[in-house]
Order: structure tokens, then sequence, then C-alpha cells
């Protein structure tokens, strides 16, 4: 069966043309600027920006020039300008559809954990959205933990559906989120990343559909490439421009459902990993009732979900919102709590939960006894005081970020999220790759824009955190600068989208 692909309509094209600046007209002239080279180079923003997906089968020429009231013959111009330039592919028959250009390198990958030369601690860290752990509340917990550990020492200490007292931790916050939950419900895992992969290996075959906000987390659009899933992008809506926090889509989400049934739709509501959107329950709802038609499972990023720090006006969980039981839930303890407590969960019908729990055997067996005794301490007694201390330190680190970034970057732009730790930055059509290299003379990891993009779009983009620490929040501007002034020196005249993620 031939794969699904996106097709983008004459009139949906014109609004997202629109929307990147003033449109090319019949008017302009050779002494101004060509109309197809107008229209050639919105194009190509849109693509490197990821509003118009790689893959996109766009419309036939002269469909397009009626609805934008241009000539056939400059469509016919600006698309073999964006053939030539490689953002256009042709087949005859077939149509044409949307690409980047071949023979770009990976991006500076910027996720990964500092490498160890790092020893006197020069190197500010902007790849890493992961906070320090709590203190003394840690210590505590952990010297509480200890304690308790030789009582769980009498047996094999392997629990693979999670230790009883942290389900049942787990369980409760999620009742109190508007979510009744039983301990049957929860499997503990090592970390999000290994509850998603259990639940992607599960759900998912080689070769199966997976529909994905893009731009999304960089880390599960890798893993879902690696497992040979097809990815379907589906672009944030941004209604007011970069400056306003994104929220879906519908018209597209509708489409990518009805249009590639997709086995899987991975999603992160709130407070969104890379771009800090918060979706309202009516969204929500309507994505749910959307995938509930076609048969989609539904998987829920909840990393982020209990770090409102600028709002008290909280969604409930999506799987609240599901009389199907078609949500499966991921959570963690690493953002909340410390990256160093490799502790997630699942939350997913009794029946799925056991199955997972059978299938995690092949692999970890089961998450650290010590982990979770630490951790349901944390997320138990300690939990208000725990949210309230990592909240405080978000709003201040935020606070200083923000002022310096503005200063040293003022031609930057960047929605101001109200929770989570992660800031999605425009930065002017300056690409991330050039951006993450020059960094490394600065002193400064930089996560380039094009890992978030399923297709490699997102180039001229990057991901801050909003956990730089607020007493360094100057000296990682000045940094950020430095590398901004490099990367313009040594990438003049490269075009806006140079690097593909892998």
């Amino acid at each position: 069966m031939a794969d699904w692909q996106s097709t983008i309509t004459p009139p949906a094209l014109a609004r997202l043309l629109r929307a990147t600046g003033p449109a090319p007209t019949a008017a302009d002239a050779p002494a101004r600027r060509p109309a197809y080279r107008s229209l050639a180079d919105q194009v190509r923003r849109l693509i490197g920006e990821g509003r118009l997906p790689v893959g996109t089968r766009m419309p036939a020429e002269r469909e397009l020039a009626a609805a934008l009231a241009l000539s056939r013959t400059t469509i016919a111009t600006a698309y073999e300008t964006l053939r030539s330039e490689g953002y256009l592919h042709s087949r005859r028959g077939a149509g044409s559809w949307t690409a980047l250009p071949a023979g770009s390198t990976p991006p500076t990958d910027a996720l990964f954990p500092l490498p160890p030369d790092d020893s006197h601690g020069q190197l500010i860290d902007l790849g890493a959205a992961s906070p320090a752990a709590p203190q003394p509340m840690l210590a505590e917990a952990a010297a509480g933990a200890a304690e308790l550990l030789p009582a769980y020492a009498l047996g094999h200490g392997t629990y693979p559906t999670g230790v009883p007292v942290l389900r049942e931790v787990v369980a409760r916050r999620f009742t109190e989120r508007g979510l009744p939950t039983t301990p049957d419900q929860i499997l503990i895992t090592t970390g999000a990343m290994s509850a998603l992969h259990l639940v992607r290996r599960s759900l998912l075959r080689r070769g199966d559909r997976v529909a994905v906000e893009s731009p999304s987390y960089a880390h599960v659009l890798r893993a879902l490439r690696q497992a040979e899933a097809r990815l379907v992008p589906v672009p944030q809506h941004r209604p007011e421009g970069p400056e306003q926090l994104p929220c879906w889509d519908l018209t597209d989400w509708h489409r990518v459902l009805q249009g590639a049934s997709p086995k899987l739709v991975y999603l992160i509501p709130d407070f969104h990993n890379p771009t800090g959107a918060l979706i309202g329950e009516d969204q929500r709802r309507r994505l749910l009732a959307a995938a509930r038609t076609v048969g989609s499972v539904v998987l829920v990023d909840e990393t982020m979900a209990e770090l409102g720090w600028g709002t008290e006006q909280l969604p409930r969980p999506m799987a609240a919102l599901d009389r199907a039981a078609q949500v499966v839930t991921v959570g963690s303890a690493s953002k909340l709590l410390w990256g160093g407590l490799r502790v997630g969960w699942i939350r997913a019908a009794p029946a799925l939960v056991r199955r997972l729990a059978a299938d995690r055997i092949h692999t970890d067996v089961g998450t650290p006894v010590l982990d979770q005794l630490i951790c349901a301490d944390l997320l138990g007694e300690r939990f208000t005081e725990v949210r309230e201390h990592r909240l405080a330190q978000l709003r201040a680190d935020t606070a200083a970020l923000l002022p310096a970034l503005r200063e040293w970057l003022p031609q930057w732009r960047f929605a101001e999220p109200v929770g989570g730790m992660t800031l999605w930055i425009d930065t002017a059509g300056l690409s991330g790759a050039a951006l993450s290299h020059a960094g490394d003379q600065a002193g400064l990891r930089i996560a380039a824009g094009s890992q978030f993009g399923a297709d490699g779009a997102f180039e001229g983009f990057i991901r801050v955190p909003l956990t730089v620490p607020a007493h360094s929040a100057a000296q990682a501007a000045a940094r950020l600068a430095a590398a901004a002034r490099t990367a313009e020196r040594d990438w003049r005249g490269a075009p806006p989208v140079t690097t593909l993620a892998v």
C-alpha cells in the first residue's frame, strides 16, 4: 500500500502565504522583486518553519495561479526555482511535493548529556531542559528511603509493575487532577523514555503511521524513526505570529486523521516541549473525538504537566475527557524532581498495564527500588512543598532569562510560556545548526531547532531551557549573542534550511 501523502489546497496555501508577510502580486516588477521570487522565498520559509511539512503535495500550477491572482507563468517559474534549490520535487503525472535540499549535514546534537571533559563547569548547557534536585527535600527523602529498603531487600527486589506504594501515590495524584485512577492502571518505568519505548514496542509495528505535532520532542521523534514508524507531522498553529503561544490546528488534525488513519497519535498538550504551548480542554476533547472515529490510540506525554508556574488554570488530563479508554498517558519524575531519578510511569487500562509489565521483563525487568521509594516520599506527603519549590525556581530563572535574551538578541522572537521548561526561539533566519557549531567556540551548547522537526524543518529556530540559573542568565544570553555573531559571519548567504535531523 502506498504511503499517505499530505495535500495542501490552493486556498490553504494562500492563507499560509499571507501569514508569512506581504503576498506577491502581479504588480511586482524586476526593479523591485519578481513575483515568482517572492513566492518561492515564502514557500521556502514555510518549509523551513515547519508550517508546510516536507512531503506535502503542492497545488497544481493553474489552481494556485487562480487562488493567488497570479499568472500561471509566475507559478511555474516559482516552482522551477524551488526545484532548482531542492525545496520541491516533481514527477510527471504525480505532481510536485515539498522537500529539503539533498546533501545536508546532520545538526549538532546538544540534547545529549554534557561531555565529561567539562570538569571545571565552564560550559553553559542550553541543550538540557533539566533542573537541579530540590534540596534539602531530596536528601531527606533518600535517607527515609534507605531506612525502608531493608524490608524490601528480603525478597527478590523485582517489581515489573512498580513498588505498590509508588503506584498508589501516582494513582492518587491522577485522581486529584480530575482523573479517577486505581493502582492497577499504573505501571512504574525507568524514566519517561522507557515508558514511551514500552508503549511504542507494544502498539506499533514497522511501517505503522504515527501522527505527531510539528515541532515535537526530539528524542521521541528519533526513537520513532529508529523503529521505522512513518511519521506524519501536523504543524502547530500560531494565530497571531511567533510571539503568541501555538495551539492545535484542528482542521489539519481532522485532515491527517481521516487521510492517514495513523495507528498512534503522539501529543504533548501540557507545556509542550519545545514550544511551551498549553492546550485547552475544548481542543483536547475535539481531537480525541476525531481520533476515536478512525481508531487511533492517543499517546499523551505529561512530563511537564505539573509545571504551571505562570497560571493556576490547568486543564484536566486528556484521559479524563476520553470515554472510550483510548488514551495512554506517560509521566515522569525527572522534570518535577530531578533527572537523576530515572522514574516514570504509564497510566492505561489494567489489561494493557499487565501486557506492558510482561513485555518489560525482556528489557529492564523493573525500576530500581530505592529510586521508587524516594519518589514515593517526594510525590506523596512532600508533594506540595516540592512542587512549590520547583515552580518558584522556574519563575525566578525565567524572570532573569527572558529580559537578558531581549537585551542581547532584540531581533529574535519568542512566545512567553506560562509553564514548562522550554523556550522556542525564532532566530530571524539564522541557522540553528550554525548556532550550534558557533556555540562550541562561545562555551555554549545549543539545541538546533531542526532536531525537533519530524522532517528536518525548523532550521531557523533553537530551543532554550528555562532552567538556566538566574545568576547565569546574563552570561548565557551574552554567549548566545556571541555565537549568533559568529554564525552570521560564517554562514552569511547560506539558505535558511541547511541541515537534516538524524
